[in-house]
């Protein structure tokens, strides 16, 4: 299968880091780094007294220091990541994790003092044009006072923080890579391909294994589960965030009513997949449909493989559409093999972009097997791509959006290329098959996002109130919000009760979830200005993306007129999701 995609040499080239992990570079780095912070430490308790000129050198000096910090734990991770089964892989990226967290603890006076600084020593510095560049970061990292600890508090985080969450988080990786499903011994990414398939019995025999494969780490999965939630509920205590959510909402730089509201409104209109997957049912014929025909295609479609040529050229040609500029960055992204595509064994699943460090260049990991959605998730990870590319020139510091805008421009990619897919559909069959293709996507990045927030939210509750969780309790609330989406127009089986255990944003992340349908309903309705104002979006959307993470969503998203404390907001994107399924009915009918 691997041979006829032409996926199979689609594997990134990451010298532009390091040529391996005995390049000599990475020692000279990490001794570079300590020498820089040997001086940095000239600031200690002088932040109070220094000119804005000396801050200024202080920030830039930071920033270089995490800047060639995050370089090498990218390596060592993207090393990683495709082959989580090599012992010395694992290693290396243990001991980077160990050196950056020393790092870490020798630089933390600096982010403490700041914050501590009181308001009339400060603005001044914050008002001062010098630090201009810096003024988003600097107020950022002041918003954080009420939960910072004492420095000594802070060094004792920092040192043990290789043996926490993170590599709680390496484990996972670990256990889910090795795992091999079925009698073929296939990985994560090839079975759950099979829930593709229009052989409903394929479907089934995919389900079983991979609950199979889940059932035999059950009790390791549930003890990192339990774990994670406990780290989280420990850390949220000492740092005295009042919910579990509180410091995501923080880092995002949002208020908490905006995600109630955004949570409220997408719960309010669960009709919506609802209604869809009834006329799936019918669609397919169906007297019943069950959770593994979710993502079936319709009888009528006639989806075949994707080539990974082909699957370039669907997203490069969408992109140049809407602005060569981007489809010129996306290109970077073949040509300089910054793309790591085939699935293989011990490789973790999913796909992601890893930003890097804006003096190189993102990397991208996609488990390719060849149908629509992989092309979808293609323009998805290289949407990620391309806002770090342009972010990029706003430095380190700056260059990192928050979670809730850093699905902008990855969900607007995949609504390009569906435009453009439909555009050239010939006949009424290839555009409904086309337009249910979306409405799944739209509603796992919204609805299912959602829902799984629910499940987090009475996780995380019932670790604080009740204690650790059972697998047979984790599998009760994930059934429970799950149907709670569903209702009855889906049946979700027993084999289902046991499908949170794989999902990592759960344990990378906690509260991120909520970041996809933030994004998804954002981008709906910035395509919808596109299409009234046309090529005069284009420029506006790329500054957007250009200004990273240089400002709070609000302050970034301000020229667009976007209220995101107007429920109003909300509803406009679910009513547009409402009107592609009315689409989909009456071509249907």
């Amino acid at each position: 299968m691997k041979d006829i995609l032409g996926s199979e040499d689609v594997i990134w080239d990451l010298t532009s880091l390091y040529r391996d992990t005995g390049d000599d570079n990475i020692k000279k780095d990490i001794e570079n780094i300590k020498d820089k912070i040997t001086l940095f430490s000239k600031y200690r308790n002088k932040l109070n007294a220094i000119s804005p000129g000396e801050f200024l050198n202080a920030v830039i000096t930071l920033e270089e220091i995490y800047q060639k910090t995050s370089r090498i734990r990218s390596f060592a991770y993207l090393n990683f990541t495709t082959q989580s089964n090599n012992p010395e892989a694992s290693a290396f990226l243990q001991s980077i994790e160990e050196i950056s967290s020393q790092f870490q603890k020798e630089l933390l006076f600096f982010e403490l003092e700041w914050a501590g600084m009181e308001d009339e020593a400060a603005n001044p510095l914050l008002e001062n044009v010098v630090l201009g560049r810096y003024r988003h970061y600097l107020e950022k990292l002041r918003k954080f006072r009420p939960h910072q600890l004492i420095e000594a508090e802070e060094k004792i985080l920092a040192e043990i923080s290789p043996v926490g969450a993170g590599n709680w988080n390496k484990l996972f990786e670990k256990v889910l890579s090795v795992i091999k499903f079925g009698e073929a011994g296939r990985t994560e990414e090839e079975v759950l391909s099979d829930l593709n398939n229009p052989d409903r019995l394929i479907r089934i025999k995919s389900v079983r294994e991979f609950t199979v494969g889940l059932k035999s780490q059950e009790h390791i999965l549930t003890h990192i589960f339990n774990t994670i939630l406990a780290d989280k509920m420990i850390m949220d205590r000492l740092r005295r965030f009042p919910d579990w959510v509180s410091s995501m909402n923080l880092d995002n730089e949002i208020d908490e009513k905006i995600v109630s509201a955004l949570v409220e409104a997408v719960k309010s209109r669960y009709d919506i997949p609802r209604r869809y997957y009834r006329l799936k049912k019918e669609l397919l014929g169906y007297n019943e449909l069950f959770d593994y025909d979710r993502y079936c295609p319709l009888p009528f479609s006639r989806e075949k493989k994707i080539t990974w040529d082909k699957g370039q050229e669907m997203v490069l040609n969408a992109y140049e559409d809407f602005s060569p500029e981007m489809m010129e960055i996306a290109l970077k992204f073949f040509d300089g093999r910054w793309i790591h595509a085939p699935v293989m064994q011990g490789k973790r699943g999913g796909a992601f972009s890893d930003p890097v460090t804006p003096d190189v260049h993102p990397y991208v990991m996609l488990n390719y097997s060849g149908n629509n959605r992989d092309v979808q998730t293609l323009a998805h990870e290289l949407g990620h791509g391309v806002h770090q590319y342009l972010a990029g020139k706003q430095g380190y510091l700056n260059s990192r959006t928050p979670l809730i805008m850093a699905e902008t421009a990855s969900v607007f990619g995949e609504m390009l290329v569906f435009r453009s897919q439909l555009d050239r559909a010939a006949g009424r069959d290839e555009k409904l098959s086309l337009l249910c293709n979306k409405l799944e996507e739209i509603f796992a990045t919204v609805f299912r996002q959602i829902a799984m927030n629910r499940f987090e939210d009475a996780i995380h509750k019932e670790r604080r109130n009740k204690g650790e969780l059972s697998a047979a309790r984790f599998g009760e609330l994930w059934i429970y919000t799950q149907k709670e989406m569903f209702g009855d127009s889906v049946t979700l089986t027993g084999d289902y009760s046991i499908w949170w255990s794989y999902v990592p944003h759960f344990l990378e992340a906690p509260g991120y979830v909520y970041a996809y349908a933030f994004g998804e309903l954002l981008v709906l309705s910035l395509y919808k200005m596109f299409m009234e104002e046309g090529k005069s979006f284009v420029p506006r959307y790329l500054d957007l993306l250009a200004l990273g993470g240089n400002g709070s969503p609000e302050q970034l998203l301000a020229d667009f007129g976007l209220r995101l404390d107007d429920p109003a907001f909300w509803y406009e994107g679910l009513d547009i999701i409402d009107k592609m399924l009315k689409e989909a009915e009456e071509l249907a009918r």
